[in-house]
């Protein structure tokens, strides 16, 4: 009994507030590579972000289990947070 209690609220962990801020990350990744304007790539990457916060909450509860959606949408963001700080230290522009 506990140990699916504690499955569902990793799961509600990972879909909620880390798939809220992987999506966030997504979205600053995506506002700093996409090839037009500042403000058009800022919008174009919030919207997708938007469609990926939904989506990585799908993920979190079909995932095999609660930690296994924690440790794949940490790696996610990671990825993002990669990407905007790579574009950060090439580029130099906040």
């Amino acid at each position: 009994m506990w140990r699916r209690r504690s499955d569902n609220v990793l799961r509600c962990v990972a879909a909620v507030p880390l798939g809220y801020a992987v999506a966030s990350a997504w979205a600053a990744a995506l506002a700093r590579v996409l090839p037009m304007a500042r403000s058009e790539a800022t919008v174009t990457g919030t919207l997708i972000a938007l469609a990926l916060c939904a989506l990585f909450a799908m993920y979190a509860y079909g995932a095999r289990s609660g930690w296994r959606a924690i440790w794949v949408l940490s790696l996610i963001g990671l990825v993002a947070g990669g990407i905007v700080w790579w574009s950060i230290a090439t580029t130099g522009r906040l």
